[in-house]
Parts: structure tokens; sequence; C-alpha cells
């Protein structure tokens, strides 16, 4: 079953690198996003007046603060070896148990539309 690779990277810097060993790796294709978790709209451990309650994502992107992080997705085929490329990714952004390095995580797909020349599917 293809994977969604899914990586947000705490040290943006170490983006451009990461990329090149996935692709190295033969991931087809990443899109990449900046991106800031809900604990940068804080301010002094509590929200910041003009937050609401429950942010979307929308209001979240629009907010005029600087995104701290990048957010890479792929989508792999089956056969794709995940393990190789989390220990890859971790060598470049540090242990995953250690703070300020990312989260790396995948997610079944069932079906996938595709568009030439990635050939995710097999």
């Amino acid at each position: 079953m293809p994977q969604l690779i899914v990586f947000v990277v705490d040290n943006p810097e170490k983006t451009d690198e990461v990329v090149d060993v996935w692709m190295a790796l033969g991931v087809p294709g990443v899109t990449i996003f900046d991106s800031s978790g809900i604990g940068r709209a804080t301010s002094k451990g509590t929200m910041l007046d003009d937050m609401p309650l429950m942010p979307s994502l929308s209001s979240l992107l629009r907010a005029s603060r600087e995104a701290p992080h990048c957010t890479l997705f792929s989508v792999v085929a089956d056969d794709f070896n995940v393990d190789t490329l989390a220990q890859a990714t971790q060598k470049i952004a540090g242990e995953f148990d250690e703070p300020n390095t990312g989260i790396l995580f995948t997610v079944p797909i069932s079906r996938v539309w595709e568009t030439a020349p990635h050939k995710i599917t097999r």
C-alpha cells in the first residue's frame, strides 16, 4: 500500500539537506510548506488575544507570524523502504526522541490518482 510520508522539520535550515537525501533514496517528489504549531502561536504560555479557541488552518496560515518549521509531504510506493528514509532523516535532523528535531510519520493510502512522471502505484 502506498504511504504518505510527513516530516515537520523543527529547524528549517535542514530542509534542503533532508530533501536531497529523500530524493537520493528515490522519493518521487516532495511538497514543502512553511508551518507553525499552536505552541508557537502562544505568548509566554498563554494564548494570544487575537487567537481563536479552535483556530482553523487557514487562520493560522493567514497570521503574520514567522513560520519556524517546514512540513514536507511525499507519497511513496508500497515497496519503498520507509525505515531507511527515517534513519537518513534522523541523521540530519537529530534523534527524534530529543527535543527540537521534528516529527516524522507515515499514513497508509488506499488509493492514489497521480500524474506522470511519478508512477507511485505498482
